[in-house]
């Protein structure tokens, strides 16, 4: 296996999916609960399918396993479950709380790590804690029904892991080769007295046969009593190999008689292997087939004894299956270091290296197959009953059909794609794997995704809610990063991307800005969680409301839009036209930011020197939303630096863009140094003139307001104790973690937390804005020390308090766990030094909150790691 199979050449391979990208980790943490599998009449996700039902339900869309891998179709699974003699039901999947049950939202309540993979994942590693005691499931719903005021109860104030009885269930995967899958589950006891544990690992279809009658039913079987083989017109055939443990199997359908109390079609159904381990029911097929097989261990572990098991799947007849079955795991192991120690300069700390690797890896793992037909999920497919839906929800988005591998923000928590969450996931993938980068930022703009009015899909409980336009500046940062990198454009590439973003921006103007004046609504924009009411249902009284955020977002989405023409116009002198396009809308938008209708009211606040949405009353009046909030801070997003080389080669977008300032000197008045290059030759294109900037970063760097020892705070600690109130029943208020406000459920409502995406592009717009002032232009880092730094320097020391985030503190914890009472994460060395990616932090101590393994975007930390270096 030479250097043609390193990672590196393996992800050149073209078309991946059919290469050694085939099987990966893409089996979802949770199918249960979500809205495909949703086939209640009045549309309750939560309940139709809850964990309980689980086990029992043959699902419609996808699967769910913990640590499990599949194929880039999902026709057949692989992953273990677990049983400690004690729980009521086996470990298949991870349990948490539905969003009706947690005091603060859906949350899983399970420990597992995602402890490295391959972009290719030629070897992937994962960590799952299991309990020796019964699983707490009762504690946990009960100890939850707690008000918002109240902490959440985690499975760690439980007794569940006392005295440390619990296992640590490393699951492992490497590849011999593209149809060469070999599982490695390594249990070890870390409590004090000999314990036993039963695995199982699980290997199944997926049912696609029930509602899809073009491929035959599929079958496994035993062959002798070490090898399982399944069969499938859909996919290769596969050995499923294993040393000794007992063939159990039964059928992936649904136990009718469980669920729906009416007779079932199978004789032994989806939760047979479960009944029969559990309770010793006859409820598995004696003559060893079916379309669902485990193979059972029971293990008997001395303290701290380990023990493996080992299986390799395989689409070839092998004699001896365990030959090479290590020397294939060392040889992954050591190529997969060796890549990560390419990707992360060996300059930067241990402490910090560790932390990029583990987020990259996260983010690996949260690679899920996703199956969604709106269509068919609203009136059944061919030859299927159509569903009792009084509730048609996405009925307008009847186009999508999506099939394919999608980055997921979390896999239990968000087990399905968010528009905006996946554009900054990319950002981060770029780093490891650009291909799957550029690949997933094309894919949402397909047909099968975008609506033909141009809008891009949500996520799947409304695909028509409003994200924030940031998929152009993830392409732009995509293709910059990957220039850089490689030291080739990938043009075609932009060039796509381009082509259906000009759709999309099409959507955004006709859609979102009504009136024409080149100011936008948006409504929820992701970001409706830290106002004082929820933009898409104003309160009465309230005519029109002009968003500041929506339209600086439309601001850099059209300076997005402009550099990218710009790049493209290199190539195809035919962009200098839509160039000048971009331009004049940038002017436009800048303009209108600062001079909103007849009364030329602005969305700058020249009092506070702050940006504020801006509602306009059914009685005439005008009245700015006096919030401090991130939304007044996305205008400092709205900039990009340009060489005049570049202006010097594109003649006609010059002329086109000379005009424009010579006919309007009004627009270009506004955009900081448009006509003045600075010594180095570069053009600011910027919405916050010098004096705009400097007061946001007076507020911005202010540890009263928004600075906190961690990063940016989501809304400013100035409304600690001067709460924003509108019209006498709606209010504001800083609360440093998770909010007590109910206006979105669950914990959707974010007053004061810090929250890494908009951290991260804060770094880099201050890093942008240092590019064109340089080294002369210092504030006071933080206002009011007397401390002087450039804005490179500020972007440094906001980097290094993000990253204190994932550091140690004085009682070695990651400050994350700042505030937990347990000690695990502090003195248990098999805790210790575990990473979490929490989707948000507390404002005041860092704590982190919300869903724990929101990789998504938290993996960004591992982009400011790697940009700290190359900044310093």
């Amino acid at each position: 296996m030479g250097q043609t199979n390193s990672e590196k050449g393996r992800l050149a391979v073209t078309d991946n999916y059919r290469n050694w990208k085939k099987w990966g980790p893409y089996l979802a943490e949770r199918q249960w609960g979500t809205v495909r599998e949703d086939y209640s009449e009045h549309g309750e996700a939560w309940e139709f399918i809850d964990h309980d039902k689980a086990r029992s339900n043959a699902y419609r869309w996808g699967e769910e396993g913990i640590g499990g891998f599949c194929d880039s179709r999902e026709i057949v699974c692989l992953a273990p479950a677990f049983w400690n003699g004690k729980d009521p039901i086996l470990k298949e999947r991870l349990f948490g709380l539905t969003n009706n049950q947690g005091n603060h939202g859906e949350d899983v309540k399970e420990l597992y790590f995602h402890q490295v993979s391959t972009p290719t994942h030629t070897y992937n590693k994962y960590l799952y804690k299991y309990p020796q005691n019964e699983f707490p499931y009762g504690e946990i719903v009960n100890n939850n029904r707690r008000s918002r005021e109240e902490p959440e109860f985690e499975l760690l104030d439980s007794e569940a892991f006392k005295n440390n009885a619990y296992f640590d269930c490393y699951i492992e995967y490497a590849k011999g080769g593209v149809e060469d899958i070999l599982m490695k589950v390594t249990v070890v006891n870390r409590g004090s007295e000999i314990a036993k544990i039963h695995v199982l690992p699980h290997y199944w279809f997926r049912n696609f046969w029930k509602h899809n009658d073009r491929h035959p039913r599929p079958n496994m079987e035993s062959v002798s009593e070490n090898v399982v083989l399944s069969k499938s017109s859909r996919i290769e055939d596969y050995y499923l190999y294993h040393e000794d443990g007992k063939q159990l199997f039964c059928e992936n359908e649904t136990n009718n008689e469980r669920i729906y109390k009416f007779d079932n079609e199978y004789d032994y159904v989806k939760d047979g292997i479960n009944n029969h381990v559990v309770n010793g029911e006859p409820t598995v097929n004696p003559n060893k087939t079916g379309t669902k097989t485990a193979i059972w261990y029971e293990l008997d572990l001395k303290a701290g004894e380990e023990k493996s098991i080992r299986l390799r799947l395989s689409n070839l007849k092998l004699e001896n299956p365990w030959i090479d079955f290590e020397s294939i795991f060392d040889q992954r192991k050591t190529e997969c270091e060796a890549f990560y120690n390419e990707i992360i300069n060996e300059k930067i700390p241990e402490t910090h290296r560790a932390i990029a690797k583990s987020a990259f890896s996260g983010l690996l793992w949260t690679k899920q197959f996703y199956y969604n037909d709106v269509f068919k999920w609203l009136f059944g497919g061919p030859k299927e009953d159509q569903p009792n839906r009084s509730n048609m929800r996405n009925y307008s988005w009847q186009h999508l059909t999506n099939r394919h591998v999608i980055s997921m923000p979390d896999k239990w928590e968000y087990p399905w794609y968010a528009a905006w969450d996946l554009a900054f996931h990319m950002a981060s993938f770029v780093e490891i794997d650009p291909y799957f980068a550029k690949q997933q930022l094309l894919l949402v703009l397909q047909e099968s995704y975008m609506h033909p009015n141009g809008q891009i899909p949500a996520y799947e409980w409304n695909f028509s809610d409003v994200n924030p336009p940031v998929h152009s500046w993830a392409v732009w940062t995509v293709y910059e990063k990957d220039k850089k990198r490689t030291g080739q454009a990938d043009t075609p590439f932009l060039e796509k991307a381009f082509q259906k973003l000009l759709i999309n921006f099409t959507w955004w103007v006709n859609q979102k800005d009504t009136s024409g004046t080149d100011l936008f609504e948006g409504g929820f924009l992701g970001l409706d969680n830290i106002g004082v009411f929820d933009r898409n249902h104003m309160p009465e009284g309230i005519k029109k409301m002009q968003q500041a955020d929506a339209t600086s977002w439309m601001a850099m989405f059209s300076l997005n839009m402009l550099r990218m023409s710009l790049e493209l116009a290199k190539t195809n002198k035919i962009y200098e036209e839509v160039s000048a396009k971009f331009f004049r809308h940038f002017l436009n938008i800048a303009w209108a930011m600062h001079h909103i209708g007849k009364k030329d009211i602005s969305l700058w606040d020249d009092q506070d020197n702050f940006y504020y949405d801006v509602v306009e009353m059914s009685n005439g009046k005008t009245e700015r939303l006096k919030v401090r909030s991130l939304v007044g801070v996305i205008p400092l997003f709205a900039v990009e630096i340009m060489h005049k080389d570049l202006f010097e080669e594109l003649k006609d977008f010059r002329k086109r863009a000379n005009e424009i300032i010579r006919t309007r000197p009004d627009l270009a008045s506004l955009i900081s140094n448009l006509e003045k290059a600075n010594p180095e030759g570069n053009f600011l294109f910027s919405i916050m003139r010098g004096f705009r900037l400097e007061h946001l970063l007076k507020r911005l760097l202010d540890e009263n307001e928004f600075l906190s020892d961690y990063g940016i705070r989501s809304l400013s600690k100035f409304h600690k104790d001067h709460p924003f109130v509108f019209n006498g029943s709606h209010q504001i208020q800083y609360e440093p973690g998770e909010s007590r406000s109910a206006m979105f459920g669950g914990n959707s409502n974010w007053r004061g937390p810090i929250w890494m995406p908009l951290n991260y592009m804060i770094i880099t717009s201050l890093r942008k804005y240092y590019t064109f002032y340089g080294p002369t232009y210092i504030y006071e880092f933080p206002t009011g020390s007397g401390n002087k730094l450039n804005l490179k320097e500020i972007a440094n020391e906001l980097t290094k308090r993000l990253i204190r985030l994932f550091e140690r503190n004085g009682e070695g914890k990651f400050q994350y766990h700042s505030d937990d009472h347990d000690k695990h994460f502090a003195n248990d060395e098999h805790f210790r030094n575990e990473h979490l990616f929490y989707e948000f932090f507390d404002g005041d101590n860092g704590k982190g909150l919300g869903a724990s393994h929101q990789t998504g975007w938290t993996a960004l930390i591992a982009n400011l790691i790697l940009e700290m270096e190359d900044n310093s």
